[in-house]
Parts: structure tokens; C-alpha cells; sequence
């Protein structure tokens, strides 16, 4: 294998509408992969089974003020009345150090991290039809209808921003999208840009 001690970790962006199965089907793409997933940082209260700096880091209103006027946020976004945004230290780090990077953020998010970092990969992902996302939404036993309603809503707005992204995967089954999101992956760490080094460096013809 060729070493890559020159090379840049990959930023990789992954949307998708709330019930979509984002979470899963990270969980078994970290399984397979080395990548480091970015924790955001929310100012909204913990749901059942969430653990602070697992699922999310849970801050309070006025310390998400701070870092955002610190800028110590890559991006930042407002959902449902609360905020959610991404270190831009921890990512330099990582990225710095060759190691991709996962983030799982919302579309305005996303559209903030491609205006700051241009070079960032960005995926958006869906179920197999809005039918199957009201199903997976209403098996989650978690929201009442009309927030149910407000998630399906959003959705549609969501969905007017794919043209935006680079790829998009369909998540009928968590193992074909995590496949999919490999093959992309692999893709772009073949890329010229990604692999000047080779011929550059050690490895010039």
C-alpha cells in the first residue's frame, strides 16, 4: 500500500431528513471505516437513551453565544428553536492529521461548511419514498402528530436542496447505504488532488 504521510484527511458532510436513518447507518459505516465522527453542539435538551459528547455535546444557550462569538464554530444552524454547530478547532486537528471526518448536519449547515471548506464531500440521503419516512418517523414513538407533521414538512424543504450535494444515497436498506457511502468514499480518496502527493513526492515519475 502506498503510504500517506502527506495526505489531508477527506471532510465528508452527511444530510438527510429527520427519520431518514442517519444515525444507524453512521454507526455501521464507523463499524467498517476509519473515520472520526464530529460530535455537534446543541443547545437542545437530551432525548431518552442520548449520552452528552456521544450523541451530541449538550450546551447551554448562553455558552453556544460564547463560541460563536469566540468563532470556534465551523457552522452553526437553528432547528426547532434550537442551535446546532460544529468545532472548526477539533475539525483542523483531525483533518491536519490525515484523519477523515464525519459530519452529520442539517442542509443550511451543510450549505455553510461547503462556503468556508469548498473541498468538503457532501451526501445527502434518503428513504426509498416520503411514505417509508412518515412510517420510520411514526415507529420511532417518540414525537406526537403534529411535530410527526412539522418533521415531514420540513422534509420537503429539505429535499429542494439535493441539487446542492455531490451524491445522494437511498436508505432502504442500512447496508446498501453504508455500501454506497464506501464506494464514495473510496472514490474521492482517488482523486488527483487527493494523491498529488504520490507523484510529487517519494513516488515522482
Amino acid at each position: 500500500m502506498i503510504p500517506n504521510k502527506n495526505k489531508k484527511g477527506q471532510l465528508v458532510v452527511l444530510s438527510g431528513p429527520s427519520g431518514v436513518g442517519k444515525s444507524t447507518v453512521i454507526a455501521e459505516l464507523m463499524a467498517q471505516r476509519k473515520l472520526f465522527f464530529s460530535v455537534s453542539y446543541t443547545t437542545r435538551q437530551p432525548r431518552v437513551g442520548e449520552a452528552d459528547g456521544v450523541n451530541y455535546n449538550f450546551v447551554s444557550r448562553e455558552e453556544f453565544q460564547r463560541m460563536i462569538d469566540a468563532d470556534e464554530l465551523l457552522e452553526y444552524t437553528q432547528y426547532q428553536g434550537n442551535y446546532y454547530g460544529t468545532s472548526l478547532k477539533i475539525l483542523r486537528e483531525k483533518l491536519d492529521a490525515g484523519v477523515d471526518v464525519l459530519l452529520d448536519v442539517e442542509v443550511e449547515g451543510a450549505g455553510n461548511v461547503r462556503r468556508r471548506c469548498p473541498d468538503a464531500l457532501l451526501i445527502f440521503m434518503i428513504p426509498p419514498s416520503f411514505e417509508e419516512l412518515s412510517r420510520r418517523l411514526h415507529g420511532r414513538n417518540t414525537d406526537n402528530e403534529q411535530v410527526i407533521a412539522g418533521r415531514l414538512a420540513r422534509a420537503r424543504e429539505e429535499y429542494k436542496e439535493i441539487p446542492k450535494y455531490d451524491y445522494l444515497v437511498i436508505n432502504d436498506k442500512v447496508a446498501h447505504a453504508v455500501a454506497e457511502i464506501e464506494a464514495i468514499l473510496t472514490a474521492a480518496e482517488c482523486r488527483m488532488a487527493n494523491r498529488k502527493y504520490i507523484v510529487e513526492g517519494d513516488y515522482a515519475l
